[in-house]
């Protein structure tokens, strides 16, 4: 019972994490940053999929058993991201560019706590009752 209260709490936290992104959208959006200030079309869009992201990740918080591929696609996203950061970050310092690691890290690490708490599958759950 405690896992999947931890479960619920770190969906909820990651899932108000990815909802909070409609704040830059908007920004982005009503100010034209995007296009104002020299960034790619591209960051708004990006932007965008953290949104629903959230939402299903706070409604996967009610029950996160029920939600085991909803939570398996979050994290895997997370991770992936990561590793995409990773490169552009990596390809950055060898063009003299200095990024962070840190946001590579955060997605990581997100990613990886959303697949250590994944449910268990339901058969396998339905097993051990038997």
């Amino acid at each position: 019972m405690k896992r999947e209260r931890l479960t619920q709490i770190v969906l909820v936290i990651v899932g108000l994490l990815n909802l909070a992104q409609i704040y830059f959208l908007y920004l982005d959006l009503r100010h034209s940053f995007w296009l104002l200030q020299g960034k790619s079309e591209v960051h708004p869009m990006f932007l965008s999929f953290f949104i629903p992201v959230g939402v299903f990740l706070l409604l996967a918080a009610r029950n996160p058993s029920e939600h085991r591929s909803m939570i398996a696609l979050a994290a895997w996203w997370h991770i992936f991201h990561g590793a995409v950061m990773a490169i552009q970050t990596a390809e950055a310092w060898i063009h003299g560019v200095h990024r962070n690691f840190a946001d590579v890290v955060l997605f990581i690490v997100i990613g990886s706590v959303l697949l250590a708490l994944l449910p268990a599958k339901r058969e396998a759950m339905a097993a051990g009752f038997a």
